[in-house]
């Protein structure tokens, strides 16, 4: 009886013991590299990737630059976690920045490699460097002594973000590059003369290749096209500056012989900064209006150009076109939208603005 009752003992205590022995890889988060900013480029088959970690100094936190290459990308991830007194993490990464000649060459690989091994998380914001990254690397740490995250702080939208910039996330990039109606657009930055970053546009991709850039401007009536918020631009006239206050759009699309047609309005309400002249308050809605239309109109003929639907106009045709011929969207329709746009501005605020008297 006491040899039964030992041997159960010991059972238990091995037992008790099995859940335990299933952590023996786990790593301590302070074992750990947090990396926030993932730089990619390529150059014949060998990818160099920069990594930018935090890393607590005292009361603030500064970052670290470390660079390897592979002739992929999860090799050159893997050289520099070997190298490094802690092991790389990419699960919090914020920023995939690649470089612009990659770009042009198509990121369908690395995004789908992304998408695949799902070590970095399909939330993640991609950007495009116009510049060497060993370059705006060195140039952004030169300075200013980094510290904390500025590079996601650039795009957060409680932080530096811009509505004349583009927020495209990995998983869009995906969708896009296997989708027969959609494209999208990504940002393109370089190190700054004054600040760290310095944002000059916005990277039309097709088919998950740039083919075409557009302006900040132009950015800010894309995202509006999009229903994205453009409060705090403020838009600058021969007589006048006003500041976005709301806006809203809304789309009319049909087939008229075979050929789609869309009908876009975009309401916005506006406050009024600064006068020269005393313009009336109807010359500066008139003026306000025929701007961003004539902008609006010179972009979208630039990307129909390019075959590149970055405004998504085919997701407005899903119901009215069968599978085969979305297929064709790109190459029999989108060439032929006739895309008809409108600004209809509400000055809301006239500020000491006085209109002439009768």
């Amino acid at each position: 009886m006491q040899t039964f009752k030992l041997a159960m003992r010991m059972l238990l205590a091995a037992c008790v013991g099995l859940p335990v022995s299933g952590c023996w890889d786990n790593k301590d988060i302070n074992h750990r590299a947090l990396p926030v900013v993932m730089g990619i480029s390529k150059a014949d088959e060998t990818f160099k990737v920069t990594l930018q970690i935090p890393e607590p100094a005292g009361t603030t936190t500064q970052t670290k630059i470390v660079t390897d290459t592979g002739s992929t990308i999860t090799q050159a991830v893997d050289k520099i976690s070997m190298n490094l007194e802690s092991n790389v993490d990419l699960l919090h990464l914020k920023v995939v920045l690649f470089e612009k000649p990659y770009a042009q060459q198509g990121l369908n690989e690395s995004i789908s490699g992304f998408m695949r091994s799902r070590d970095i998380s399909p939330k993640a914001l991609v950007v495009i460097c116009d510049e060497d990254l060993d370059t705006f690397f060195a140039r952004v740490t030169r300075t200013k002594q980094p510290s904390g995250t500025p590079l996601y702080d650039f795009f957060e939208k409680n932080a530096g973000w811009s509505p004349q910039i583009a927020l495209t996330r990995i998983w869009q990039v995906y969708r896009s590059i296997h989708s027969f109606t959609r494209d999208v657009a990504i940002p393109i930055i370089r190190s700054g003369k004054s600040t760290q970053v310095e944002h000059i546009g916005t990277a039309v991709i097709k088919n998950g290749k740039m083919v075409e850039r557009i302006s900040p401007d132009d950015t800010l009536l894309f995202n509006a096209f999009q229903g994205q918020s453009t409060q705090g631009k403020i838009e600058v006239m021969d007589h006048a500056s006003v500041l976005v206050v709301s806006n809203t759009i809304r789309h009319k699309s049909g087939l008229a012989n075979g050929r789609p047609h869309v009908e876009s309005v975009i309401n916005l309400k506006v406050s009024v900064l600064e006068t020269r002249e005393t313009p009336s308050t109807a010359s500066i809605q008139k003026d306000l209006e025929t701007l961003l239309t004539g902008r609006f109109n010179r972009m979208f003929a630039k990307i129909q150009a390019a075959g590149a639907d970055i405004l998504g106009i085919g997701q407005l045709f899903r119901a009215e076109l069968n599978r085969e011929q979305l297929k064709r969207w790109r190459t029999d329709y989108y060439p032929d939208v006739n895309l008809d746009f409108r600004v209809q501005a509400v000055i809301q605020n006239q500020g000491h603005l006085k209109a002439p008297a009768d």
